[in-house]
């Protein structure tokens, strides 16, 4: 079939797929609102002015490197709110962990507080009714960032507006914050849902988020307003058709009461407990790491640029961060595709002297085989050029199933950082592949702290031990321009090393072998 034959009947297909569908009126009237100045008049909001007051111009971060801390850490941020919460994600989960950050926004809206809701519509499924119905309330509003053009949430329906609009549809908000009266935010790598907080039952993320006080917070709120208020970002309320009222909201309000009460007698409320017995870490006065730090973010009009603009994104504040290291560089991404240009870039770095170690994710851990495919082109250049890397194993005795395609088995790496000569660190959502660079938005906080990049130093060298993570290797029994890989790890105490993927099933392994063929590289 010619090919604009074979283009006219998709659009034809796709049209027929979303006849009937809620369309999205793209004229829908929405208000221009933005952060509230804080205020102290609260003993969460007094605590933490009296701790900035005492280091000038510097912000204070705690690192939640453990699940149940970071959802709590949430949770607690919400129920001793005021005024205003702002919450900015790429996935907001209809599930035990989402059902439970709902109600406590719920709760909040209920006491005066008003709350922003901005999330990326990829993901938006399942969770669609309860997030109109929240909407319903007078003090949430939920805005949805760069939308599909209908309501049509089957796949079938998602594909053909990809169809139609792919160009557009391709670029998502990949952005996470949490921010509590203009005063306390979290910003890191975790989504809302069960995965980041090791509550779910297959997928468990090893991640990153740093709590932070001081004026990097009124950075996270301007950055929230400029996405809040683009052009990219729809009022749930702009699609055609009836919209929940106060009956269905009331509804939501028992149902995600009964889930609350429910979530708070199981195993893993009662476990947190017992990690957590003096309160998370938003909960309560401690220690924090004081520094310069500054709240980067892409702009919202990256997504309609025509080609790449480094104005509009926040590479050239990373670049900047690795080009001044002079001794060492700890990088953490899990969907690691460095490209041509950014290989050279890291063995440009080692070859003047620089250790330079990654750590990314595992074929058997990774829940993107797509991506590890178009990382894997780049293994033997990279270490050749002096690179070191680490890839995470997955949990003890965890092994996939070779149809179980796109999951990870047991724990997965998530966690995106960068620590640069032990005392300059990045925290946030951006991954080192082309489609953060170019397709989707993404944010994080640059600091500098030397006790809070040994923090995540130790992270890193917690899960590159050889019983948890692979280091890859070039085979030394080939010469270097000939060398294949050898994995080597910890096994019952043994160093062992394999010479393929280790802990992949068969069907994994000819899933990318089948991947690596396509032209796909500049979508991962």
């Amino acid at each position: 079939m010619p090919a604009r034959w074979y283009r006219t009947a998709l659009a034809l297909l796709a049209a027929l797929t979303l006849a009937g569908c809620a369309t999205l009126r793209k004229d829908f009237p929405k208000a221009h609102t933005t952060a509230l100045p804080p205020k102290v008049d609260t003993p969460s909001t007094r605590y933490v002015h009296r701790e900035v007051a005492r280091h000038d111009e510097l912000s204070g971060f705690r690192l939640l490197t453990f699940s149940t801390n970071a959802l709590m850490s949430r949770v607690a941020l919400a129920d001793h709110a005021e005024h205003t919460l702002d919450l900015q994600y790429y996935i907001f989960a209809n599930d035990a962990t989402g059902r439970l950050v709902a109600q406590r926004l719920l709760a909040a809206a209920d006491r005066g507080v008003r709350v922003r809701l901005l999330l990326d519509d990829i993901n938006v499924d399942g969770q669609v009714d309860m997030l109109d119905a929240l909407d319903s309330h007078p003090n949430i509003e939920v805005r949805l960032f760069n939308p599909f053009g209908t309501r049509a949430r089957t796949g079938l329906g998602k594909a053909a507006q990809f169809v139609l609009d792919g160009s557009r549809l391709n670029h998502r908000m990949h952005n996470k914050s949490f921010i509590a009266d203009n005063t306390v935010a979290i910003v890191g790598g975790r989504n809302i849902g069960d995965d980041y907080f090791d509550a779910g039952d297959s997928t468990h993320f090893r991640d990153l988020d740093l709590i932070a006080i001081g004026p990097v917070v009124r950075q996270a709120s301007q950055a929230f307003d400029e996405y809040w208020n683009c052009d990219a970002a729809y009022p749930v309320k702009a699609f055609s058709g009836k919209h929940p009222g106060h009956l269905e909201l009331a509804t939501l309000r028992q149902q995600l009461g009964k889930d609350a009460r429910k979530f708070a007698q199981s195993d893993y409320a009662q476990a947190t407990l017992e990690q957590l017995p003096h309160g998370p870490s938003g909960d309560r006065p401690g220690k924090w790491f004081w520094g310069k730090a500054t709240l980067v973010a892409d702009q919202p009009a990256k997504i309609d640029a025509d080609e790449d603009d480094p104005s509009l994104r926040i590479g050239p504040d990373i670049k900047a961060m690795l080009d001044g290291a002079r001794r060492d560089v700890r990088l953490i991404s899990p969907y690691f595709i460095p490209g041509d240009e950014g290989t050279a870039f890291l063995a440009g770095l080692a070859a003047r002297g620089v250790r330079v170690q990654v750590l990314t994710n595992s074929l058997a851990s990774t829940d993107e085989p797509a991506v590890h495919a178009g990382y894997s082109r780049y293994r033997l250049p990279l270490l050749r050029g002096g690179v070191q890397l680490y890839e995470l194993r997955p949990a003890p005795g965890a092994k996939q199933p070779a149809t179980d395609a796109g999951k990870s088995s047991g724990v997965s790496l998530h966690a995106k950082a960068i620590v640069v000569d032990s005392h300059e660190v990045f925290i946030g959502s951006m991954n080192m592949d082309e489609r953060s660079k170019l397709l989707n938005t993404e944010m994080g906080i640059i600091v500098d702290n030397a006790p809070l990049a040994a923090a995540v130093e130790r992270y890193f060298d917690d899960a590159t031990k050889p019983t948890s993570a692979w280091r890859v290797m070039l085979d030394p029994g080939k010469p270097a321009a000939d060398a294949g890989l050898r994995w080597q790890g910890d096994e019952g105490g043994q160093l062992v090393t394999h010479d393929s993927d280790p802990d992949a099933t068969t069907g994994r392994k000819a899933e990318v072998g089948l991947i690596k063929l396509l032209p796909v590289e500049s979508l991962l």
